[in-house]
């Protein structure tokens, strides 16, 4: 009996590899991820968190740059680590805040629009924020 659970055990232990593949091959795909944002410019140190009570707003740009504006006038870019499906497409999110602050890595939702209503979506992880100044157009 043991004898047959490992010949049933063996032909699967390759196709567990097949998602660890599968993600390496989606990693380096986005190696070659250019962004949709406005030119920026960086003013300052990463951080890995903002406090959530100074978020005014926020602009997704394509499926892996987020501006955060804050109270003030600053804003954060974040750049998610791997692209988001659809988040550049429905250019809406939602998180979960603990603490009072929305960090590195913390997970983003798409809130995809369905049938006249919205849902939570895919789930992704956060970068790091980086605080920009956006560049004018002819500043070049």
């Amino acid at each position: 009996m043991s004898h047959k659970s490992r010949s049933i055990l063996r032909p699967l232990v390759p196709l567990a590899a097949l998602p660890l593949v599968a993600a390496c091959a989606a990693y380096e795909e986005d190696t070659d991820f250019v962004s949709d944002a406005p030119a920026a410019r960086v003013v300052g140190e990463p951080v890995s968190c903002l406090n959530h009570s100074r978020i005014r707003s926020t602009r997704v740009h394509d499926d892996r740059t987020i501006d955060f504006v804050l109270t003030g006038g600053d804003i954060y870019r974040n750049t998610l680590p791997r692209r988001c499906p659809r988040l550049g497409f429905e250019e809406a999110i939602s998180y979960d805040v603990r603490g009072g602050q929305l960090c590195s890595p913390d997970i983003i939702y798409v809130l995809d629009r369905i049938g006249g209503g919205v849902q939570r979506g895919a789930g992704c992880g956060l970068g790091e924020f980086v605080p920009v100044e956006l560049v004018e157009e002819d500043e070049g």
